[in-house]
């Protein structure tokens, strides 16, 4: 199974910017995509952005269009996740997911954002 860390997170002002990173090791091979989600105190996970991993193929929720950039680097098997314009609404803990052909799904531990307003 492949493992996944997550690093990046922390404190922003409303309006700033985050970079999230998240680094693959283990059995990476039969990658179909990478995906960042979110889970808000209180609140259910939720789908961020999703990319695919041979295509580099992109989606993203709503409510972070415009906003977020999901890309990778296959060469270090790492994704990431560029955030500008941050909303306080968008504090929470970001988690990487891994889907693979022969493991399934993988999760990260999670970074910490917090945006003030």
């Amino acid at each position: 199974q492949v493992q996944l860390v997550e690093s990046g997170g922390g404190l922003v002002q409303a309006g700033g910017s985050l970079r999230l990173a998240c680094a693959a090791s283990g059995r990476t091979a039969g990658t179909r995509t990478m995906a960042w989600f979110r889970q808000a105190p209180g609140k259910e996970r939720e789908f961020v952005a999703r990319i695919g991993w041979s295509s580099g193929s992109t989606s993203y929720a709503d409510s972070v269009k415009g906003r977020f950039t999901i890309s990778r680097e296959v060469a270090k098997n790492t994704v990431y996740l560029q955030m500008i314009s941050l909303k306080p609404d968008d504090t929470a803990v970001y988690l990487c997911n891994a889907d693979q052909v022969f493991s399934g799904t993988s999760w990260g531990q999670g970074t910490q954002v917090t945006v003030s307003s």
